[in-house]
């Protein structure tokens, strides 16, 4: 059974066969759940960012971008490849945080609390993200990006976040993801119609994923 806590979305207009809009689907990050790796600008701690937080958090999401980097190894906010129309924080089984339950390579989330997110891939002005998403969808995760994130006490080994603002997200991949357990795929049913058409005790901080900012 799914419990939907919260969810948050902007309408975009429909436009039929757009060929720059290719929706999206996918995890950017675990809830309640310590990450797999420090994520950069968290000053080589893992984090955990809280329910609450997420859900407070939902409505700086929408609107905000998914970037990249040729390699898929980082963030680079300048480097914008779509848009983020719709979050979610959903209590879920392991299944159902897979949302639609059609993974490829049988990976399993151990946690049931999550950050699902849709929207569109610029898919015109970026074939190559749209290749890579369609043909190695697999190895692919995001990871969230912030600006003013509360930490509940800067000494703990495990950075509990209780406050943050969403600035942006980014597809790479899951080995360079704080949450391995993340990932991202196209919507098939679209895509298919598309691919003719071509501080004490807190702290205040920013980061973006891979590279500090603090």
């Amino acid at each position: 059974m799914t419990l939907e806590l919260e969810s948050m979305a902007i309408e975009m207009p429909p436009v039929s066969r757009h060929p720059n809009r290719l929706p999206f689907r996918g995890v950017l990050t675990l809830v309640d759940t310590p990450s797999d790796r420090p994520p950069s600008g968290a000053r080589d701690h893992r984090v955990l960012l809280t329910r609450q937080a997420a859900e407070r958090a939902l409505a700086s999401l929408l609107g905000m971008a998914l970037d990249y980097t040729p390699a898929l190894d980082a963030h680079d906010a300048k480097r914008k490849v779509g848009i983020i129309t719709s979050a979610e924080v959903i209590e879920l089984s392991v299944a159902s945080c897979q949302l639609a339950g059609r993974r490829s390579d049988n990976r399993q989330l151990t946690t049931g609390n999550c950050i699902a997110v849709s929207g569109y891939i610029f898919a015109k002005d970026f074939p190559e993200v749209v290749r890579e998403l369609r043909w190695n969808p697999a190895r692919l995760g995001m990871s969230y990006e912030l600006s003013d994130a509360t930490v509940q006490d800067v000494n703990a080994r495990i950075w509990t976040l209780t406050d943050v603002t969403f600035t942006g997200a980014a597809i790479l991949r899951r080995d360079k993801a704080a949450y391995s357990q993340t990932w991202i795929e196209l919507e098939s049913s679209v895509g298919a119609g598309l691919r003719s058409a071509h501080s004490d005790p807190a702290r205040r901080l920013d980061w973006s994923g891979t590279r500090p900012h603090v």
